[in-house]
């Protein structure tokens, strides 16, 4: 029987399938292992399976024992493993693809929802009480007729424009390439990202982390946006400048921002708490029990699969 580490707890179902397939070494406190113990814990085990908030860099990589062949990642994005090391040194890395988009599209549209209609001064005052209502009582902006551009328009980025549709918006999207008719589904296709930014009264950033998208959205690129647009982020922190975010809700270039991720998470700039328009997540998209079981079955299943046939359908390297 193959042994594996397992970094962080997962639902006691998961855990369950993990002892019949694997001797797993658990983590009972739920603690984030320092690079350290991560290595240490290791030893004598043929694979991890890992969470977005173990680091696994490739001097932690380079460390790691001989014995282990595969990192499993608990996510479908891999930006916490260094891929070419990984790969130098003859690990496997997999993701979970496919089984978090409703869920993670659910949370795009609330932060879209979220930032438009103004629910973070809306919750505040709620909690307060003696609110009183008149006609221009935090007003907001309504989704109907509003052009909703996605910077990312995988199965997720597909998904919250669906949706998103389906309200009464305009979809247009930016992508490494077009997409077929079937899933355009009648969105308008901009080949660079100043097209895209120029027509987009609401931002929601879906694409994948990576040296090509870090600081994307920063100073330069926010001042292609219409004046007054919304900017939302459920993607990776990476993607966006948070200084140029910022400024630009300060100089109300930027009405809104709804984020489910933002830079050195769980630690949020400072310099947001001080925005009422600012609709802030703890990294929610894939918080439901359906998902989050869903997503360790399928981390389980890629060890499993490539234990047995030296290959895995989900590796990404």
């Amino acid at each position: 029987m193959k042994k594996i580490l397992i970094t962080r707890r997962l639902l006691r179902s998961c855990e369950d399938k993990a002892k019949e397939k694997f001797e797993a070494n658990f983590n009972l406190n739920d603690e984030l292992y320092s690079q350290n113990k991560l290595i240490e814990l290791s030893s004598g085990k043929d694979g991890i399976l890992s969470s977005l908030t173990d680091k696994l860099d490739a001097e932690t990589i380079g460390k790691l024992p001989e014995t282990i062949k595969i990192i499993s990642n608990f996510a479908v994005g891999f930006g916490n493993i260094d891929l070419e090391a990984a790969k130098k040194k003859g690990i496997a890395v997999t993701n979970t693809p496919d089984v978090l988009t409703d869920a993670t599209a659910e949370i795009g549209m609330l932060l879209i929802l979220g930032a438009c209609r103004r629910a973070s001064e809306g919750i505040e005052s709620a909690k307060e009480g003696g609110w009183k209502w008149s006609a221009d009582y935090l007003i907001g902006k309504q989704l109907t007729g509003a052009r909703l551009g996605v910077l990312g328009m995988g199965r997720i980025g597909q998904k919250i424009a669906k949706i998103a549709k389906s309200l009464g918006m305009t979809i247009h999207y930016h992508n490494r390439s077009k997409l077929s008719d079937d899933k355009e589904q009648g969105a308008i296709y901009h080949d660079n990202l100043k097209s895209l930014l120029s027509v987009s009264d609401v931002l929601s950033i879906c694409c994948p982390a990576s040296k090509e998208t870090v600081d994307m959205i920063n100073k330069e690129t926010l001042e292609y946006l219409p004046k007054g647009a919304v900017v939302t982020n459920v993607a990776r922190g990476d993607i966006v400048d948070d200084e140029a975010l910022i400024d630009a809700l300060e100089r109300r270039k930027v009405y809104a921002v709804g984020l489910d991720v933002y830079k050195n998470e769980p630690n949020l700039n400072p310099g947001y708490l001080k925005h009422k328009s600012a609709f802030i997540l703890p990294h929610l998209g894939s918080a439901t029990k359906e998902t989050r079981t869903a997503m360790a079955n399928l981390a389980i299943d890629n060890l499993d699969e490539f234990f047995r046939t030296g290959n895995c359908k989900n590796k990404v390297n």
